[in-house]
């Protein structure tokens, strides 16, 4: 499938798409040294975030989508070197709102989960009206 959003995006920093259906999206995550926030190694909870939320873009896959809102878990911690899949559902579709559910893996344990809350507007965020 063709993927209309997010074309610009870094996909070494949020992720690389694996496989985008109509409602459904796969994202893989290489962590790096630049992700770290400590000298442990301890991956930064924003690129997590952000490879989910790509995840969620993507299962919308509509050039004009928009995050509104996320209700999200951090449960267990990701490392450098680590990889991690991230699997969105759209669950719920209404007039412009979608909810797509997101789930973060390491091999088979999840690391992180949320509800994102997104919008697909008539037109670019940043097109003035």
């Amino acid at each position: 499938m063709e993927i209309k959003t997010h074309r610009k995006i870094n996909r070494e920093l949020c992720g690389e798409p694996i496989k985008v259906e109509e409602g459904y999206a796969e994202v893989e995550l290489r962590t790096t040294e630049l992700m770290a926030a400590d000298e442990k190694g301890l991956i930064h909870g924003g690129f997590i975030f952000g490879q989910a939320d790509y995840a969620a873009m993507l299962a919308v896959n509509h050039p004009n989508v928009v995050l509104g809102a996320a209700n999200v878990m951090f449960l267990k911690p990701v490392k450098v070197g680590d990889t991690v899949v991230a699997v969105a559902r759209v669950t719920s579709e209404s007039g412009k709102k979608r909810i797509v559910e997101v789930s973060v893996k390491r091999g088979n344990e999840e690391v992180f989960k949320g509800e994102f809350i997104c919008f697909v507007l008539d037109k670019h965020v940043l097109e003035r009206s």
